[in-house]
């Protein structure tokens, strides 16, 4: 993967930080020179702010540029902060509007204020166009710069068009072909364009087309942009009128965030918004103590119900070990079933209207688990205590598993009911409501059973 047979990545990473170190400047240019972008832009996610923006000085200027354009928003902000001002004008100004308007959102608004002034009028007004659209939307991500073409215009006049925009056009692998009042009515790929003669019209060649709208959550826009499989997806206003084109490199780029996001929700963190060696440890740090403190208190709950039968433990000491067992059984029953409904959320299979048959299929699936574990629970506790005891065990695991898979599956849903984000409503929150349900509906099974 190194361009130099003799240069490991950690070898190389040892090298650029000795270089820094020493203020070796010259050093540093020699390691950097022989990575490509990808390495060199994991090398620089490893560094400090300083150290990062005194290696990124000593790229060549096209390399720099390059590498600008795929750090994270977060990274950029922070590399803005040591760089000189030409420095961060002249990057600022080479990215896409798109690009512009997410490290925009990451800059104090005075910093963000003079960067946009000091563009010119042309890239003022595409950023503008981008910038206007709400947070979280779908036209926040898209391209406002896009070759267009019409139903009356010619495959060599189309063609012509495309020639025209190769070096400011975020693609050209599908037109968009909207009428004079910039309604979309079709595309054409490029593919079609060159198989097409010269004076052959778009209306005759162009197809129907898929589009989003521009106040569409991203995330759906993106979803259905890679379920769709379409390099472009063209983004309209409400009148349908072309205002700009989502590429499939910015779908997926959307998607990756989002699975990222949850996947720290579902864990009890926030989610980082620079790679992990590149974060502060301050931040790490917040990301993770406001969940832990909301767990902590709702941890009370199972301190809490444990007090309530503590008659029941003091004559029956023996419950008191199977404890761990159930409480975890049913945390894991419920996380299972959260992550595979906010899964089918993000892809579509479900909606927050599907809420009683998705409660019907986890119903079932809870009650099968909870009678294979109950059997086995049951067998092995009768065993080793007595068959009583087997039986609360037995039918403790029955009616957890059932529960906890009900709760796990309807979670999600409400969080989508209510707009906000299922993960939220998954895994943490649920494995302290199993918890501390789960052992009221053990503490009861065992009162009723041994009559205690």
């Amino acid at each position: 993967m190194i361009k130099s047979p003799n240069l490991t990545f950690d070898a190389s990473a040892e090298l650029l930080a000795r270089a820094l170190a020493a203020n070796d400047v010259a050093g540093a240019s020699r390691v950097l020179r022989h990575l490509d972008v990808t390495e060199t832009l994991e090398q620089l996610e490893r560094l400090s702010t300083i150290d990062r923006a005194l290696a990124y000085r000593t790229l060549s200027k096209d390399r720099a540029v390059e590498v600008f354009e795929r750090l994270d928003a977060a990274l950029q902000a922070d590399l803005l902060a040591g760089l000189q001002e030409a420095d961060v004008a002249e990057v600022f100004a080479g990215l896409s509007p798109d690009d512009r308007v997410a490290l925009l959102d990451e800059l104090p608004a005075s910093v963000a204020h003079r960067l946009i002034s000091g563009l010119s009028e042309k890239d003022r007004a595409l950023t503008s166009t981008v910038l206007g659209y709400p947070q979280g939307a779908v036209g926040r991500y898209m391209s406002p710069e896009f070759v267009v073409t019409h139903p009356s215009l010619t495959v060599g006049e189309t063609l012509a068009r495309v020639r025209a925009r190769l070096d400011d056009a975020e693609s050209v692998y599908t037109i968009p072909v909207t009428d004079t009042g910039r309604h979309l009515v079709g595309v054409v790929s490029l593919r079609d364009l060159l198989r097409g003669a010269g004076p052959e019209l778009m209306a005759d060649i162009m197809k129907q087309p898929l589009s989003a709208p521009a106040t569409q959550d991203a995330e759906e826009a993106a979803r259905y942009c890679a379920d769709a499989k379409v390099l472009v997806l063209p983004i309209v206003d409400a009148e349908d009128r072309l205002v700009g084109i989502l590429t499939v490199d910015d779908a997926l780029q959307i998607l990756e965030d989002a699975e990222s996001e949850d996947a720290a929700r579902s864990g009890g963190t926030e989610p980082l918004r620079r790679p992990y060696l590149a974060t502060p440890v301050r931040s790490i740090v917040r990301a993770r103590v406001v969940w832990l403190l909301v767990l902590a208190l709702g941890a009370t709950l199972t301190v809490q119900v444990i007090g309530a039968f503590q008659a029941t433990l003091e004559q029956q000491v023996v419950l008191s070990l199977f404890i761990p067992l159930l409480i975890g059984t049913g945390g894991n029953t419920g996380n299972q079933a959260a992550t595979t409904i906010t899964r089918a959320l993000a892809l579509g299979d479900v909606r927050p209207g599907d809420v009683l048959k998705v409660l019907a299929r986890e119903v079932r699936v809870g009650a099968f688990l909870g009678l294979l574990l109950g059997a086995l629970g049951f067998t092995i506790s009768a065993v080793a205590f007595t068959v009583p005891i087997g039986l609360v065990i037995g039918l403790t695991l029955l009616g957890v598993c059932t529960m906890a898979a009900s709760i796990g599956g309807l979670m999600p849903l409400l969080g989508k009911a209510v707009r906000a984000d299922p993960a939220v409503f998954s895994n943490p929150f649920i494995s302290t409501f199993v918890d501390a349900t789960g052992l009221i509906i053990y503490f009861l099974i065992a009162t009723s059973v041994l009559r205690l």
